[in-house]
C-alpha cells in the first residue's frame, strides 16, 4: 500500500532511496556509513529497500587523475567504469557489519523502454528483493549515449519506484526541503507538502544544476516526484544528511502526496524461477 503521509514510509513494504554524487563523493564519501546505517535499520524492519546510486563517475575521477567532471563521453564512460567498482565496494563494505549483500543493477534509458528488457529488470529485482539483497541501482554509464540518457537519477528512481511498484520514494538532496524559490534569495519559503494536482507553476525551482561531479537540481526533483507521486507513491525530497530521519518517517523534507486514484500498475509480485520450480 502506498505510503500516503510521511509518518507511513517506516511501515512501508517497498522504499526507494536516492542519493546524489555529491552526497556520497569526493569530500563526502565518509557519508557512504550513515547512509547505509539508515538503509539498515530499514531493512531490519522487513522493509524492501533498493538504493539508487550516483557517484560512478564522479568516484572514479580521482583514480583518472581528473579535478572536474569530464566532458566527452568515452572519458565519463572510463571513469564510470573505474568507479562504480569502487562505489559498490565501498556500499558493499559498509553493509558488511549488518549482513546485507548488496546487488548491482546497471540500466539504461533504453532498459526501461524496450517491454522485455524492462520485464527482466523487474523480475531480477523482485528476486533479489525476495532473498533480501539489497539492490543498488545506476544508470550503466559506461555503455549509455547522451542520445539515451535518463539525464538524471532523479527520473531513473521514479522510473525504478514505478517499475517495482514501491510505496514510497525517498529522493535525497543537499538542501532539507523544497523551496518556493532558490533558498539563498530573498523571500524563499519553504515548501512542507504538494498536494497531488497543485499547480506549482509560480514557484522558481530553478534549471538543471551541471557541477563539478554530477547533474540534477531541484527541478529535475520535482519533476521526478511529480512522475512518481502520478503513479500513486509518495515521495520525500529531503537532505541525505537526514536519511534516517526520512525513513524513520519524521515531519521533514518536502512531501509530495500520490495520485489517490492512479492506474493499475503492472504485477510486481514474487517471480518464479527455474529454480523454485524444479523444488516442487
Amino acid at each position: 500500500m502506498s505510503a500516503a503521509e510521511r509518518r507511513d514510509i517506516p511501515t512501508a513494504r517497498r522504499v526507494v532511496v536516492k542519493v546524489g554524487s555529491s552526497s556520497i563523493s569526493g569530500d563526502n564519501a565518509h557519508k557512504i556509513a550513515p547512509l547505509v546505517d539508515a538503509l539498515a535499520a530499514a531493512h531490519g524492519r522487513g522493509t524492501e529497500v533498493v538504493l539508487v546510486s550516483s557517484g560512478a563517475i564522479a568516484t572514479g575521477m580521482p583514480y583518472l587523475l581528473l579535478d572536474e567532471r569530464p566532458s566527452d563521453l568515452a572519458t565519463q564512460q572510463a571513469a564510470a567504469a573505474v568507479g562504480q567498482n569502487v562505489l559498490i565496494y565501498r556500499y558493499q563494505e559498509a553493509l558488511r557489519p549488518f549482513r546485507i549483500v548488496a546487488g548491482q543493477v546497471l540500466l539504461t534509458a533504453g532498459d526501461l523502454e524496450n517491454a522485455t528488457h524492462r520485464s527482466n529488470a523487474r523480475r531480477a529485482m523482485e528476486r533479489l528483493l525476495g532473498l533480501r539483497i539489497l539492490p543498488i541501482v545506476n544508470e550503466n554509464d559506461t555503455v549509455a549515449t547522451h542520445e539515451i540518457r535518463f539525464g538524471d537519477n532523479d527520473r531513473l528512481a521514479a522510473m525504478v519506484a514505478q517499475l517495482i511498484g514501491a510505496d514510497a520514494l525517498v529522493l535525497l538532496s543537499d538542501i532539507e526541503c523544497l523551496y518556493t524559490r532558490p533558498p539563498d534569495e530573498p523571500g524563499a519559503v519553504p515548501i512542507p507538502r504538494v498536494a497531488y494536482g497543485d499547480d506549482l507553476h509560480g514557484f522558481q525551482f530553478g534549471s538543471v544544476v551541471v557541477n563539478s561531479v554530477g547533474t540534477g537540481g531541484a527541478a529535475t526533483k520535482v519533476s521526478a516526484a511529480r512522475l512518481a507521486a502520478a503513479s500513486g507513491i509518495g515521495v520525500l525530497v529531503t537532505s541525505a544528511d537526514l536519511v534516517a530521519e526520512a525513513l524513520a518517517g519524521d515531519e521533514i523534507g518536502t512531501w509530495f502526496q500520490p495520485n489517490p486514484e492512479p492506474a493499475a500498475p503492472a504485477a510486481t509480485g514474487p517471480v518464479r524461477t527455474a529454480v523454485d520450480r524444479m523444488a516442487r
